[in-house]
């Protein structure tokens, strides 16, 4: 946590910025895309060995550990002996959806050779819009959303 200096008084800790609280918990590329799959539901170790690409095993087991740590997913023991696990994403976990949504979107409007996020029903690439609930009305490029 941060210190504001105070003239004449102690350093009082500075509010925490909501992305660092997010990247505190997830943070890193291997993090998100184990997230990613398991979006689907809970997958073992070893598949996500597979769905994971290029992951070596300690980082995978390293990541797991830590976003268990952080309540972004739970193990749930399958086998005793020897001890193995399913993996499952915690409602928080979840909540990540969106998020990985629209870092894809970017992703696919930013690089040539990435695909879009699709329509499951139509096909058609799908656009993230912000909305504000009060106002009932989407916010466009120029409002720009406060950051707190």
């Amino acid at each position: 946590m941060r210190a504001v200096a105070t003239q004449g008084h102690r350093s009082a800790p500075a509010p925490v910025r909501a992305l660092d609280a997010a990247l505190e918990r997830v943070g890193d590329r291997w993090s998100l895309l184990i997230v990613e799959a398991l979006l689907d539901g809970p997958q073992r170790f070893a598949d996500l060995l597979e769905t994971v690409p290029s992951i070596a095993p300690n980082i995978l087991s390293h990541r797991l550990k830590r976003l268990e740590g952080t309540q972004v997913l739970a193990a749930r023991p399958y086998s005793q002996r020897p001890p193995r696990f399913a993996y499952e994403l915690t409602s928080d976990g979840r909540e990540l959806a969106g998020a990985l949504r629209l870092l894809a979107d970017w992703g696919a409007r930013s690089s040539p050779n990435a695909e879009p996020l699709r329509h499951e029903v139509c096909g058609t690439p799908i656009e993230a819009h912000w909305y504000c609930p009060t106002c009932a009305r989407p916010v466009d490029g120029e409002e720009r959303p406060v950051v707190v």
